[in-house]
């Protein structure tokens, strides 16, 4: 009786890799969308962190920071170390946050994974990752909720 050799063949190694493939393709797109929600997510904690600082200081001068639009940046000599320890460096995609005041009202926000400002801002939830995240005076008015397309 001739001796069985150990191993696999090739066609259990191809069923294998066709498995782990179609698995892999499964996954990838499913782990992009949950990195992209977490950049979102990371956004929206540091806007509000500096919209927080920024009423803070508000509250204390009865004004918001006037400094010229542009990035968040520009207000660390008004908000640290008092209102906040340390200014974020920039939003889920490593971009700078953005803020604009005229001294009463004030703005800050994310241009989203695109990383380019929206010309017209729909206001409200939006589903789209590119969509800019913004706070006004405090509040969110554009962020994003439910299912996120590309």
């Amino acid at each position: 009786m001739p001796k069985r050799e150990r191993g696999f063949t090739l066609v259990e190694l191809l069923v294998v890799v066709s498995i782990i493939g179609i698995l892999a393709a499964i996954a990838i797109p499913n782990l992009s969308a949950a990195m992209d929600r977490a950049r979102q997510r990371r956004s929206m904690a540091e806007l509000r962190s500096v919209a927080l600082a920024v009423s803070n200081y508000a509250a204390d001068y009865s004004f918001a920071p006037r400094v010229a639009a542009g990035p968040v940046e520009e207000l660390r000599a008004y908000l640290t170390p008092t209102y906040l320890r340390h200014l974020p460096d920039g939003d889920g995609w490593g971009r700078p946050l953005m803020y604009a005041s005229d001294g009463l009202e004030y703005t800050v926000m994310c241009w989203g994974s695109d990383g380019l400002p929206q010309v017209s801002l729909p206001l409200g939830p939006t589903t789209d990752f590119t969509a800019d995240i913004v706070i006004a005076d405090g509040i969110f008015v554009q962020w994003p909720e439910g299912m996120q397309v590309r």
